[in-house]
């Protein structure tokens, strides 16, 4: 047998199993791909151009079609979205499907939309772009509230289109004339 045959028997069986390792891998990656634009697509599809009012912990807000706190952020400028990549997968925009509806204490005339990066309409209300956060697991939850991530401030929305900002607790009261505590010793 000559060595030259050999080498040659080697060299096309090792690169056929390079292909078919390469091939292997691209299979697995592309059924991944697929898998992870269905969930994209599921997750997208759940949002609706609905905007409610619902009465939480912070007051009455607004909501999604299914009852999650909208949120603005403070970083967004001229009705345009700040968040985006990363930001985007923890405060995911509230994109619009179809024509945009305003629930009951909801002002139609303040909904609007904004264009994306990639294109795709974000909801507005009174110019501010909209978002939900990943953390309120439930409807009415407003985990998000006064959080700052991603440079500034998040909050939810009033029904004027405003930040709900959380009250203050009330001042400690300075008017006593003593300076300690009365004694409760007789």
């Amino acid at each position: 047998m000559d060595k030259r045959s050999s080498g040659a028997r080697v060299a096309s069986h090792d690169t056929t199993t390079h292909t078919a390792i390469v091939l292997t891998l691209a299979l697995v990656l592309g059924v991944i791909g697929f898998l992870a634009a269905g969930s994209v697509a599921r997750s997208a599809s759940d949002k609706t151009g609905s905007v409610s009012l619902r009465t939480t912990k912070l007051g009455p807000i607004l909501v999604n079609a299914n009852g999650r706190t909208l949120y603005m952020f403070a970083k967004d400028r001229s009705g345009k979205s700040s968040c985006s990549g990363s930001c985007a997968r923890f405060w995911p925009p509230s994109l619009q499907r179809g024509k945009a509806t305003a629930g009951s204490g909801v002002k139609a005339s303040l909904i609007g939309t904004t264009k994306r990066s990639n294109g795709s309409l974000q909801l507005t209300y009174n110019k501010h772009p909209l978002y939900t956060f990943v953390l309120d697991k439930k409807a009415g939850e407003t985990n998000g509230e006064d959080n700052l991530a991603f440079g500034a401030k998040w909050y939810a929305v009033s029904r004027n289109g405003t930040a709900v900002v959380k009250a203050l607790p009330p001042p400690m009261n300075t008017t006593t004339t003593t300076p300690y505590p009365a004694n409760p010793y007789p």
